[in-house]
């Protein structure tokens, strides 16, 4: 089981992921649920969740320059959508 505190890992702020209004991204757990992503935003934030959407990203290997191959690690992504008024500021976390 995780605690609630482990379930958000980080924000991801990009140009995308903030153009859609009352949709927020963020990196979580492995071991995360949607309903584990619900509580810890309304723990931490103190909000009212619409809906989750979790989606697992996978690793990727490329080669930079001639032998060198790097390799970017899987992680795990939810996007939340808060109810209609209400927003959320990443660094309001309590």
């Amino acid at each position: 089981m995780i605690a609630i505190c482990d379930v958000l890992v980080s924000p991801i702020a990009t140009e995308k992921t903030v153009a859609v209004p009352g949709k927020y991204t963020f990196k979580v757990h492995g071991d995360a649920n949607k309903a584990l992503v619900v509580q810890a935003i309304k723990q931490h934030y103190g909000l009212d969740v619409k809906s989750v959407n979790i989606t697992n990203i996978p690793g990727k290997t490329r080669s930079a320059g001639r032998r060198t191959v790097q390799k970017r690690a899987p992680f795990k992504k939810a996007v939340v959508t808060l109810k209609a008024g209400e927003t959320l500021n990443f660094n309001d976390y309590k």
